[in-house]
């Protein structure tokens, strides 16, 4: 098999946070493989690590909710990242709301939450495809500076990929 690292190395993706609830179990971890995936019907694809904390909450949940990351939130995203919620409640600090099917909705950054209409199996990594149910307001003026992979690849993963 060919190594694709010097195609996958060049890459600088935005990075997101990804919260779910599975009855009184909230999860969220940070992610760096999602994407648009569909126009129409709109849809957006999501992969978890199956070693993931968020990945088995994820699994019982009907909505994910895909937080886009700004660059002034990067200390979401070491929350998000360096620690695992099989340890750490990461809500405990930080401001958020319960939304559709009490997906969680932080403070502070641009989000959908999305019903789970399927899942793909990827290796490490499973696949969420969701169907947009709910949209933050958006953003007024010009759009926000994103959080990219180069500026978080220096953080130590709460759990191995």
């Amino acid at each position: 098999m060919t190594d694709p690292d010097p195609f996958t190395d060049v890459l600088d993706g935005p990075m997101y946070i990804v919260t779910a609830t599975s009855g009184r179990e909230r999860a969220g971890c940070l992610v760096g493989f999602a994407s648009q995936c569909s126009i129409d019907p709109p849809r957006f694809a999501v992969w978890l690590s199956v070693a993931n904390h968020t990945y088995r909450v994820a699994c019982e949940a009907e909505y994910l909710t895909v937080h886009l990351l700004h660059r002034d939130e990067r200390a979401l995203a070491e929350l998000f990242g360096e620690e695992t919620g099989d340890r750490v409640d990461k809500f405990a600090t930080i401001g958020w709301r319960p939304g559709e099917g009490g997906s969680p909705i932080l403070e502070l950054t641009t989000w959908f939450t999305g019903r789970i209409e399927g899942r793909i199996e990827g290796g490490d990594h499973v696949g969420f495809l969701l169907a947009p149910v709910a949209v933050c307001p958006p953003v007024e003026g010009a759009p926000p500076v994103l959080l990219r992979y180069r500026e978080v690849r220096d953080l130590d993963p709460g759990h191995p990929a």
